[in-house]
Parts: C-alpha cells; structure tokens; sequence
C-alpha cells in the first residue's frame, strides 16, 4: 500500500476530524450540531473539547446512532444532555436542530443526490441558520493521486464527487443566496496544482 493510499485511509481521515474539530473550536461556537454523524467519531472529538456545551448528532440509521451510543455513552433521542444523539435527516427542516452557534456536514454531502442538494441547503442554511457551517467533501481533481483510474470513486454510495471549480462554484452560490460568506481550506498532503484530497469550506453568517 503507497503512501498517498494510506493517506486515504487511515491518516486522511484522523487529520479530517481534527481539522474540523480546530476550525469549530476557532468560530467560538458553544453548542454544535452533527450532521450525519455516523458512528461518532467526530462527536467523541468535540466532547473533549470543554468549550462545547451541547453537541448534538443525529443520522437516519439507527444502526450507526447506536454505534455512536456505545461510543460516546449518550442518550439516544433527548436533547437535554451536553450530549445527544438524534435520529432523523438533516436534508428536513427540523425544529430539534434550531438554535445551534454551529454545524458541521463531514463527509456527507456526497452520499446525496445531487439534485436533493437544495433541500439540505434549505434545512440547514435556511431554517436551523448555525452562525458557523463547516462542509468538507473528496476532492475529485485529487484521485489520480490515490492511483485511482478515472471515473472511480473513493466510496460505493457516493453520489458525486466534485473538483475544487465546482464545489467552490456551488458553495459560494450558497453562501450568496443565505447571507453566508465562505472560505476554503485544504485537508491532507497538498499538491500545487490538484490541491488536498479533501476539500473544506467554511461558512459564516452575516450579522443580520
């Protein structure tokens, strides 16, 4: 296994959820939402962070809700804890998930049709209105690097994978729409011309 493989494994995905972890702890945020939580993760990286007073995961299988249970020893469906877990879908207005100072979208998007995307964009950027979004997404332009032939894709449920054109296009055309502004960052080895293996965006809102 070459290195840039591992680096799509293993290494790519620790660095992933730390650097997540280290843009949420800078937006200042005290209480985080995430979305499509998996088996937690994430959620088990920002409990150790004191600084987030509610965290919140929800996914719509509950098979992965209760592997992330058994990790982070959380309640499943309450919300009164510092930690909680949620079944349910982030691409559906969900009073449960209003009010957060942040959420974050790891890996996730991909693993929507693209045309469903405006729905997500509606519930997330629109109706729960974190002040702090965080998105990060496989870089396309990047998987020639992981000898991947063309065409392939880094997972079986991917619905999409984009390049750096078209995910910034997307996000700045959300950002646009919702009174966000956006900045981009690179996750893993970073080549000068392809970029990261992952790409990031952060979003923020506007002070209304």
């Amino acid at each position: 296994m070459g290195r840039r493989t591992l680096k799509l494994t293993s290494e790519l995905h620790e660095e992933r959820l730390e650097t997540v972890v280290a843009a949420l702890v800078r937006s200042g945020a005290r209480s985080v939402l995430d979305l499509g939580c998996g088996a937690g993760e994430l959620l088990v990286r920002l409990a150790r962070e004191k600084q987030f007073l509610r965290i919140v995961g929800i996914d719509v299988s509950l098979e992965a809700l209760l592997r992330a249970q058994a990790l982070v020893k959380a309640p499943l469906g309450e919300t009164g804890s510092r930690i909680s877990l949620l079944q349910g879908s982030f691409a559906k207005p969900d009073g449960r998930l209003e009010g957060f100072d942040a959420a974050a979208l790891v890996e996730t998007i991909e693993h929507i049709d693209p045309e469903r995307l405006s729905t997500v964009e509606h519930a997330v950027f629109r109706c729960s209105r974190p002040a702090t979004v965080i998105v990060t997404t496989p870089n396309r332009d990047y998987n020639v690097l992981h000898n991947m032939p063309e065409g392939a894709r880094r997972h079986p449920d991917h619905r999409f994978e984009w390049g750096r054109p078209k995910f910034r296009s997307w996000a700045f055309g959300l950002a646009q729409r919702n009174g966000y502004a956006v900045q981009f960052d690179d996750i893993g080895e970073v080549d000068p011309v392809l970029g990261g293996s992952t790409q990031m965006a952060v979003f923020r809102r506007y002070a209304s």
